[in-house]
């Protein structure tokens, strides 16, 4: 019996130092693997109470915006004030999103079904596996003086934009992320020139600055009505990659005819472009636009003004917007 417990004694001892000696590697691993980080940034990007400044450049121009976020019982409060122009803050309590305009004195409430104020959709872990896009750990830096390593996600086809993603190196939050386009060119970049990570948000730092007792307040129309439905709208020259994730159709009961908007969405699990599908109008106008940051593109087929809009090179919106069909 002695023999036994001396035996099982050796082998504790093999496995404890295995251990001590696997932990390491295996934690070596996981921050050396861009799928592992990009699903801590997610649970970061939903959990993470935070606030301080934000440099947020669009096309060459730029504007500074304070923001503070936090989670009260489970809800997303959140606060984000431009610090130039009309001084717009923008409110969200979980998915009612107040729009303040001090200038005007009026309040626009919206409902924004979860979308962040401050970050665009971000890519999911399982984009690893896309033979769209090379994802790699490129270099670890500082941004807003904290430790962060650098995402580099690269497409390979004309198709798509690039992103870097600025990662927090201690709770994966994203420091700084940049849209760039096929030559490397910054399109949109939104960057912490300080943050505070912290669940101790002061409650006045996610109210309003001013009094609203004066202000005129608009709700979102509710003469419209949405819905989830199938439609046979396809797109019969889809760049390789992208597929339908939502088809939904928006009706005005304003309208005699009850016209009725289609709304497909389409994504290649990074990169999303909406189609939005009406009856042509006489005075609508077709061809190449830019909404924001946003390429988009309009075209008359079968009597019906169809728009293309997204984060994308001009050329897929285009090609998308083109080659919507019904079927014969």
């Amino acid at each position: 019996m002695s023999q036994i417990n001396i035996n099982y004694g050796r082998m504790f001892s093999t496995l404890s130092v295995l251990l001590v000696v696997l932990m390491p590697v295996q934690a070596q691993a996981q921050q050396s693997d861009p799928g592992a980080w990009l699903d801590r940034m997610s649970d970061a990007v939903a959990t993470t109470s935070y606030e301080g400044t934000v440099i947020r450049v669009q096309r060459g121009q730029s504007e500074a915006l304070k923001v503070a976020r936090k989670l009260v019982d489970g809800v997303i409060n959140e606060r984000l004030v431009s610090q130039e122009g009309n001084g717009l803050e923008i409110i969200r309590i979980g998915d009612e999103v107040h729009c303040i305009l001090p200038d005007t004195k009026s309040v626009l409430v919206e409902t924004w079904n979860n979308q962040s104020t401050l970050f665009s959709a971000f890519p999911r872990a399982e984009v690893t596996n896309t033979p769209h896009y090379n994802l790699s750990l490129q270099r670890e830096g500082r941004i807003a003086g904290r430790p962060a390593v650098m995402i580099a996600i690269r497409p390979h086809d004309e198709f798509r934009f690039g992103h870097r993603i600025w990662l927090d190196k201690q709770s994966a939050f994203p420091l700084k992320t940049s849209l760039v386009d096929v030559n490397g060119e910054v399109i949109e970049e939104i960057k912490f020139a300080d943050i505070r990570i912290t669940d101790n948000i002061a409650a006045e730092s996610l109210d309003p600055s001013v009094s609203l007792d004066s202000f005129t307040w608009y709700r979102e129309s509710s003469r419209y009505q949405t819905a989830a439905v199938a439609t046979d709208w396809v797109c019969d020259n889809l760049p390789v990659g992208f597929r339908a994730i939502s088809t939904r159709t928006t009706t005005s009961e304003d309208s005699d005819d009850g016209e009725t908007t289609t709304h497909i969405v389409y994504s290649d699990g990074i990169a999303s472009v909406s189609v939005f599908i009406t009856a042509s109008m006489e005075d609508a106008n077709d061809g190449w636009a830019l909404v924001g940051t946003s390429n988009s593109y309009s075209a008359e087929i079968n009597g019906n003004q169809v728009t293309a809009v997204g984060k994308v090179p001009g050329i897929t919106v285009e090609r998308i917007a083109s080659s919507m069909r019904l079927p014969k």
